[in-house]
């Protein structure tokens, strides 16, 4: 029958569509369910449309305030943030047609509407026509990602008050703004919304600024937010938010209270499970935070079900590169498909702020108290002649390695396109290579990856260039 189906996958995010592509590559005939639209939060309102307003955000800067450094002034500079938004659209828009395409070309059937599990092989779908269809699948899997959460006292309304949501569909910026939380969505925002002239200020409840990364990381973003003019208070909570007629009031728990036009709540993400019929039989079994368990093949607690990306993770692998991992993985379990476990400490994370941050695995901090005995290779941007080229020079790359066996542990890095450089190194620990190999593994000059190679050397010796 035509609704028959051997993988139905609900939600086409970044793990949901990329599940489907597989699958359907492996010969199973598919479907997916999607709500809004193809590519879900990344490619809409998320990851793509967000590096097109840094983007812009960057060339802000540069216009602003490095014309003498590269030789050029203007008398009557003007920035339109309204462009800029434009600019995202389209970004994001190109990307949404391209998914839509590779639905047609793998011949994978896609239903507008919102579905909801009604038993370990059917799902019922209301249709946004209005109209109800029900499938039926061998096996499903949900992909149906996060959605944004608060804190207590703090009522997100859209307007004043906002999420990530409403921040990144705006067409216009405030005047001044406090971004709660300091993780990569508030630091991120920070950065585009200060080139545009806003007046921000962060307030993180943990010691720094992107507090999950190194702490050395972290001071060179700090530096370089003070630099910007971006305030910042950390170790701090928000006793509450007042909306008023025309300005916000955020009270701080110090007593300090801060009046702006916007709030923009950046605390963090929750699993979308609930309303998608996991229930009865289906009550799938919860992670520690929340999410749906799953085990290394992403098989939930009932057998045919399966979980992929931000409805499984934890809150800090929210990725959109670690959910298309995962959607692969599934697709190929359910195929009979050779495949692989995910080492999710040891996966890539990234922020697309000035300069860019990149990191894997631990921090010297966390390997000691694994009981590992390290040795450690760090190495700055600031002699680099790419780096210097770029006008790019703060920040550096850090590796973190276990002293008895050489395995690389982690790596941390800070500076220009490190978001770009990070897979040499997790490719590496990916297939048991050693700093050592990495260091004699000859690197073109001049590129930044040559500070790769240099951290690599001091892993168990010296660099070379300082």
């Amino acid at each position: 029958m035509a609704n028959q189906y051997q993988l139905i996958v609900l939600g086409s995010g970044p793990a949901g569509y990329v599940a489907a592509i597989r699958a359907a590559q492996l010969g199973l005939k598919t479907a997916i369910v999607e709500k809004e639209s193809l590519g879900g939060v990344c490619l809409n309102v998320g990851c793509i449309p967000s590096k097109a307003l840094l983007k812009n955000a960057e060339i802000a800067h540069t216009l602003q305030h490095r014309g003498k450094e590269f030789g050029f002034s203007f008398e009557n500079l003007q920035l339109d943030y309204g462009e800029a938004f434009k600019r995202s659209r389209q970004v994001s828009e190109r990307l949404v047609k391209g998914v839509g395409f590779l639905m047609k070309k793998n011949e994978i059937d896609v239903y507008e509407g919102t579905g909801s599990m009604t038993g370990p092989n059917t799902m019922r779908v209301a249709l946004n026509s209005g109209e109800e269809q029900e499938l039926t699948a061998d096996n499903v899997i949900l992909a149906t990602g996060a959605s944004a959460r608060s804190i207590p006292g703090v009522e997100i309304d859209g307007e004043k008050v906002v999420t990530y949501l409403e921040a990144i569909m705006s067409e216009t910026v405030p005047d001044r703004a406090v971004i709660i939380g300091a993780g990569p969505i508030g630091i991120e925002f920070a950065y585009v919304w200060a080139n545009y002239g806003v007046e921000v200020t962060i307030v993180e409840m943990l010691p720094r600024l992107l507090p999950n990364e190194d702490p050395e990381v972290s001071a060179v973003i700090e530096k370089a937010y003070r630099k910007l003019g971006i305030k910042f208070h950390t170790n701090m909570t928000v006793e509450k938010v007042n909306a008023e007629d025309d300005t916000v009031k955020v009270t701080l728990k110090n007593g300090d209270s801060l009046e702006v036009d916007q709030v923009l709540v950046a605390v963090g993400f929750r699993p979308n499970v609930d309303n998608i019929g996991l229930n009865g039989e289906l009550a799938l079994e919860r992670n520690d935070w929340g999410g749906i368990a799953v085990d290394g093949g992403m098989r939930t607690s009932v057998s045919n079900i399966y979980a992929i990306g931000d409805v499984v993770a934890p809150e800090n692998l929210m990725l959109a590169h670690i959910g298309s991992a995962m959607g692969l993985i599934a697709a190929e379990t359910i195929a009979g498909h050779p495949t692989i476990e995910l080492e999710y400490r040891m996966l890539p994370r990234c922020t697309y702020c000035v300069p860019q941050v990149a990191s894997f695995g631990y921090t010297e901090e966390q390997a000691k108290e694994m009981g590992f005995e390290i040795n450690v290779g760090k190495f700055p941007f600031q002699p680099n002649g790419k780096a210097l080229g770029l006008g790019e020079r703060d920040g550096f790359i850090k590796i973190v390695s276990d002293a008895r066996y050489g395995e690389i542990l982690g790596a941390h890095m800070v500076g220009p396109d490190v978001t770009e450089l990070l897979p040499e190194l997790t490719l590496a620990r990916m297939n048991e290579l050693t700093a050592e190999e990495i260091a004699r593994n000859v690197h073109s000059h001049p590129t930044l990856s040559e500070v790769i190679m240099e951290a690599a050397h001091g892993v168990e010796g010296d660099p070379i260039h300082i």
